[in-house]
């Protein structure tokens, strides 16, 4: 009996982080939502307007008697050709969930007033680059809790029955026209000295914290990624600009010097 006991023990010791590893993780949502969000897309198929979420397997497949049954009580939201956007992603337990053009009270005009970035540097979107007549709401249902690794990419390519981003994607299309030495930092998932905050995002995703003071007469404020122990990244704006960037290596005792745009 001790022995069967203690068999146990050891298994569920072992099954349990394996568990844990499987669930989605916060870097995983980050990746998520910062590479679906502000996303551009070409409508493939009928696109209806819904107050409810149209639902969507994971399998890259939907029922379309159901979609066909919002478009004749609500009406279209897109048609074949139509350029949309995602403007808002919400992930929860099962599935996820995507804002289609300002969702069923969205319309042609729903850019008007909205903004994009962080802090100081949101612009709006300009330019009616959406010429679909209205908005609606697309769940990707995975019929099981979200696992670590999904990514975006893998949920475009989930739509692509539906949705074709491949045409033209907002974060390519801003990256393109970045400077050679600040694409090839983002690629290199790099903060250097120069970035604004939209390019840190794309370089680093969403700081885990951030600290302000007043130093020399200069407004500061620090973007802080990682979590220690571990490698910790603070990136220094004065203003809109980075000034500094310092990576720490917290509770190793070791310290790397200050990265320079190469």
């Amino acid at each position: 009996m001790m022995r069967s006991w203690y068999a146990a023990a050891i298994t569920l010791a072992m099954v349990a982080p394996l568990a844990g590893a499987d669930k989605l993780t916060l870097d995983d949502r980050v990746e998520l939502t910062r590479g679906l969000m502000a996303e551009y897309a070409t409508v493939k198929q009928f696109l209806p307007r819904s107050k409810k979420p149209l639902p969507f397997s994971s399998a890259g497949k939907y029922d379309k008697a159901v979609w066909e049954g919002a478009g004749k009580e609500y009406g279209p939201a897109a048609r074949v050709g139509d350029l949309v956007q995602i403007t808002k992603v919400s992930i929860e337990n099962d599935k996820i969930v995507l804002q289609i053009n300002g969702g069923f009270k969205g319309g042609r005009k729903w850019y008007q007033g909205v903004s994009v970035g962080m802090g100081p540097t949101m612009s709006p979107i300009g330019g009616g680059d959406s010429n679909a007549p209205g908005g609606t709401v697309i769940a990707v249902d995975f019929d099981e809790p979200l696992a670590h690794g999904v990514t975006s990419a893998a949920i475009k390519k989930m739509l692509a029955p539906v949705l074709d981003f491949e045409k033209r994607s907002a974060t390519q299309v801003y990256a393109e026209s970045l400077p050679p030495e600040m694409k090839k930092a983002i690629a290199q998932k790099r903060a250097v000295e120069g970035m604004d905050r939209d390019q840190v995002v794309l370089a680093l995703g969403r700081p885990d914290h951030k600290s302000r003071e007043v130093k020399d007469g200069m407004e500061l404020e620090d973007w802080i990624f990682g979590h220690p122990p571990g490698k910790i990244v603070f990136v220094t704006f004065n203003g809109d600009k980075v000034i500094k960037v310092k990576e720490e290596y917290a509770g190793l005792g070791t310290e790397v010097a200050p990265v320079k745009t190469p």
